[in-house]
């Protein structure tokens, strides 16, 4: 699978919060505000883990389809799984 450099730059963003945290933590900050920061990168990893998985599953099913095998509930399965497994 290629991964774009949207993809990339999310990861790089979340990479760049969890710097920021360590920061805090380092610094002694509120509890609560690193709480609300970790929450924040846990939800962007999320929304990465949502996107890779969207974008395979489509690119699963073009390919299925291009070779004349309609396995589009197996794949589905599949990416649910793997959503499901990231939690």
């Amino acid at each position: 699978m290629v991964y774009t450099d949207k993809t990339i730059n999310r990861l790089k963003r979340v990479e760049g919060q969890i710097r920021g945290i360590l920061r805090m933590m380092e610094e002694g900050k509120e509890c609560k505000d690193v709480i609300t920061q970790l929450s924040a990168a846990r939800s962007a990893i999320d929304r990465t883990i949502a996107v890779i998985v969207s974008a395979n599953l489509e690119h699963c099913i073009r390919e299925s389809i291009d070779s004349g095998n309609d396995d589009s509930s197996k794949l589905v399965q599949e990416a649910v799984n793997m959503l499901v497994k990231s939690r």
